[in-house]
């Protein structure tokens, strides 16, 4: 395959984003054209070929702006290759054990056909957004618990599944 690969994500405080564009410069290297976006500033993916969705994880549910995405291009996501991420985790579990999405996730894994889902630790450090950030701060539960070779790894695996195509 040589069109381009969108992979939208939603963040609150940018860590989500971070794991969007490692996705995008593995994606890259592999010869893809890729590009990482704000999932709520996408209009259209009629000029992608494949799609790539990553949401944080709030509360056992996927970022607002990840499920709105879905929801709006829903009929157009189910016509390309699709793959889900999620990020959340403020502890080492990601990176032990496979976590399984969330159930509005798998809910629109099966709607829509998703390929794959993964989800990777999350990060939440000082100076996030939000009461309930700040209280798990306080609480002394935040850190940064993103597995970029495990993210990389997994990048590789959906280029190599686009460049098999």
């Amino acid at each position: 395959m040589t069109g381009e690969v969108l992979i939208a994500y939603a963040t609150t405080n940018g860590s989500t984003a971070q794991i969007a564009e490692a996705v995008a410069q593995v994606l890259c290297r592999e010869g893809l054209t890729a590009e990482a976006q704000p999932a709520r500033s996408v209009a259209s993916i009629e000029m992608y070929d494949a799609v790539v969705v990553g949401g944080a994880l709030y509360a056992g549910r996927w970022h607002k702006d990840a499920r709105g995405f879905v929801r709006r291009h829903r009929r157009a996501l189910a016509e390309r290759p699709l793959w889900f991420f999620s990020s959340g985790p403020l502890d080492a579990s990601a990176s032990e054990r496979n976590i399984p999405p969330v159930s509005g996730v798998r809910r629109a894994m099966d709607r829509l056909g998703v390929r794959e889902h993964v989800t990777f630790g999350g990060c939440l450090e000082q100076g996030a957004r939000g009461r309930v950030a700040r209280m798990i701060l306080r609480n002394g539960k935040g850190g940064d618990f993103r597995d970029f070779p495990a993210i990389e790894a997994w990048a590789q695996r959906v280029a190599e599944e686009l460049t098999a195509a």
